[in-house]
C-alpha cells in the first residue's frame, strides 16, 4: 500500500452544475465537496473544492461543453487532492439519478446495458437523465476501470402499493403509457428513515414515519417497516405540497378551463405550473421561503397567504399519512426549510396534538439537525434530521460494489 486514501466518490449532476463529495471508503468519512458550475457561462466553468476543516479552493475552467466540464472537474479535483497531500484512490464511483421507471428498485451497476436502459427513461425526466449519462460517461473516461453505481430518487418508493400509485384514469393509460405515481426525493427519505430509527433506538422495521422533505422542492413520505407506503409527489415532482416555483396539486379542471377560455399554451402552461407559481405565485415576492416568511412577518399579506397555504398543505398530508399508517411514532422534519424553519414546524403542528404530536416550543426555537423537538408529554416524537443524500448514496454504492467483487 502506498498510503493513498481508498475512496468514494458520488456524483450529482445537474444540468449547469455537478455536484461531487468525496468519503473515505472505510467508516464513509466524508474527505470533501466540490461543486462545478456554469451557470450563466458561455465556455467556463467555477470549480470549488472545500475539504473538511479546510477553506475552499476555487478554480476556473475551460467547459466547452458537458462533458469536458465535468472531466476537467473530475482532474480538478484529483489535482487539488493531490496537492494537499491527501491523495485519494477512488474505489468506486456512484451517481444520483432521478428516476429509474418501475424496473429500478434498488441501486444498480453502470454497464452499457444499464446505460441504455437509464436512456430509455429520459422521456419521463428529460431535464435530468441526459445530464447524468453524460456525468457517467465523463466519469468512465477519465476514471476507466473504476465501477460505477446508479441510485435512483425514485427507487425507495419502489413499495408503494398499488392502491397508492394507480390514477383514476383510465386504466390503459397505465397499460401503455406507464402513467401513474412513482414519487421523489427517495433517497433523502430513505436516509431520514434509517437516521430516525437510530435517534428512536428502534428497529427501522418497528418504526411509522411521516418524514416531511421541504426545500426548493418538497414531499412528504409515509414510512412503515422501513419502506415506503406513500409519497405526495407522483408521475412528475410537480404534484403534491406547495413548492418555491412549483404549484404542487391543483384541480385538473383549471388547465382545462384556462386553455379553452384564455387560450394558453403547453408551452405557457408548464412555464406557470412550473416557474411561477408555489410561494412565488402567491406570494409575488421571491420563491425564496425566508424572504415570503420575512415578509409575511412584516405585515405583506400576500406573503402571509402564501405562509398560511404551505402549512395548510403540510399539516393535510400529514394527517392523511398519519390516518394511512394507522398510528404515529415520529414526525420528521428535513430539506432546507424543514431543518430551519422553525416557526413553520409550530404552525404546521398546531391541532396535531390529537395525533399525539406537541412540540417543545423552546427546543423547537434553539435546537438544530439532529434533535427530538417534541415535548415530553407528546406521544409521537419530532425529528429535526439534516439530510445526506451523498452519504446514503456511498451506503448504497459501497455495499452494490462489495457484493459484485464478492460474488463476480
Amino acid at each position: 500500500m502506498d498510503g493513498r486514501i481508498v475512496s468514494i466518490l458520488i456524483v450529482n449532476a445537474g444540468s449547469s452544475s455537478v455536484k461531487f463529495s468525496l468519503f473515505r471508503r472505510e467508516g464513509l468519512e466524508l474527505i470533501g465537496r466540490a461543486l462545478l458550475d456554469w451557470r450563466g457561462r458561455a465556455d467556463t466553468a467555477s470549480f470549488t473544492w472545500t475539504r473538511v476543516g479546510h477553506a475552499p479552493v476555487v478554480r476556473e475552467l475551460d467547459a466547452p461543453d458537458y462533458r469536458s466540464a465535468v472531466a476537467g472537474g473530475l482532474l480538478e479535483l484529483r489535482g487539488t487532492v493531490d496537492a494537499r497531500a491527501q491523495g485519494a484512490t477512488v474505489w468506486a464511483i456512484g451517481h444520483r439519478l432521478i428516476h429509474g421507471g418501475e424496473r429500478i428498485r434498488r441501486a444498480v451497476r453502470i454497464d452499457a446495458d444499464m446505460k441504455r436502459t437509464i436512456a430509455g427513461f429520459a422521456k419521463l425526466a428529460p431535464l435530468h437523465i441526459p445530464p447524468g449519462l453524460d456525468a457517467i460517461e465523463a466519469v468512465e473516461s477519465a476514471l476507466p476501470g473504476v465501477p460505477q453505481a446508479g441510485v435512483f430518487d425514485t427507487a425507495f418508493h419502489a413499495t408503494l402499493p398499488p392502491a397508492a400509485y394507480l390514477y383514476p384514469l383510465p386504466y390503459a393509460w397505465y397499460e401503455r403509457w406507464g402513467i401513474r405515481r412513482f414519487g421523489y426525493h427517495g433517497i433523502s427519505h430513505a436516509y431520514c428513515a434509517a437516521r430516525a430509527a437510530e435517534m428512536l433506538d428502534r428497529a427501522p422495521t418497528d418504526v411509522r414515519l411521516v418524514i416531511c422533505h421541504l426545500g426548493q422542492g418538497a414531499s412528504i413520505t409515509a414510512v412503515r417497516g422501513g419502506e415506503s407506503i406513500g409519497n405526495s409527489m407522483g408521475f412528475t415532482p410537480l404534484e403534491g405540497l406547495m413548492m418555491g416555483t412549483r404549484c404542487g396539486s391543483i384541480d385538473p379542471g383549471i388547465l382545462l378551463h384556462v386553455q379553452r377560455e384564455q387560450g394558453m399554451t403547453v408551452e405557457e402552461l408548464d412555464r406557470a405550473l412550473h416557474h411561477d407559481s408555489g410561494l412565488k405565485g402567491l406570494s409575488g415576492i421571491s420563491s425564496d421561503f425566508r424572504e415570503v416568511e420575512q415578509a409575511a412577518a412584516e405585515g405583506d399579506r400576500r406573503a402571509g397567504l402564501a405562509m398560511d397555504v404551505y402549512a395548510h398543505r403540510v399539516r393535510e398530508r400529514i394527517g392523511a399519512y398519519v390516518a394511512t399508517l394507522g398510528g404515529l411514532d415520529a414526525l420528521v422534519f428535513t430539506g432546507g426549510i424543514g431543518e430551519n424553519a422553525r416557526r413553520l414546524r409550530a404552525d404546521v403542528c398546531k391541532g396535531l396534538e390529537w395525533m399525539g404530536i406537541e412540540l417543545d416550543e423552546t427546543r423547537n426555537a434553539s435546537a438544530s439537525p439532529d434533535a427530538d423537538v417534541a415535548s415530553g408529554v407528546s406521544r409521537a416524537r419530532a425529528l429535526l434530521i439534516h439530510t445526506r443524500e451523498d452519504l446514503m448514496i456511498a451506503r448504497q454504492t459501497v455495499e452494490l460494489i462489495t457484493q459484485a467483487k464478492e460474488n463476480p
